[in-house]
């Protein structure tokens, strides 16, 4: 192979593969499902869990969990105490599970989770408990 030809070859292999590198490492851990669900209206939980497109890092990722509303009262939101969030066995479910069951009221989800990528993605969303 002539050299220039064979240089022209390197060359757009390379580049080829920078531009596969680049998409992989900008992939970043998406929130496919919740239970609750978003926007649900659901009996008292105990227990709320996230599952992502990715392996999360355990010890970057975690929840807040936050009242809204209450029934019948005025008030300015209220973060639930003690709610702990862990990584599940399959790596990509981030799990809370509560104390006791949640009281009736709106309550919004904080999420913030970490893939092998290493970037940060967070988010949040509301449900009702009835």
């Amino acid at each position: 192979m002539e050299k220039s030809m064979f240089r022209k070859t390197i060359f757009a292999v390379a580049m080829a593969a920078s531009v596969l590198t680049a998409t992989a490492a900008q992939a970043h851990p998406k929130l496919n499902g919740a239970t609750p669900a978003a926007n649900a209206v659901v009996a008292a939980p105990t227990r709320i869990q996230l599952v992502f497109s990715e392996a999360l890092v355990a010890q970057f990722s975690g929840l807040d969990l936050t009242m809204t509303e209450m029934p019948g009262m005025k008030m300015g939101p209220m973060k639930m105490n003690g709610v702990k969030a862990t990584v599940g066995a399959d790596g990509k479910t981030l799990v809370a599970t509560l104390a006791k069951p949640l009281p009736v009221g709106t309550y919004k989800v904080d999420y913030h989770v970490v893939s092998a990528d290493t970037h940060r993605i967070q988010g949040s969303y509301t449900f009702k408990v009835q």
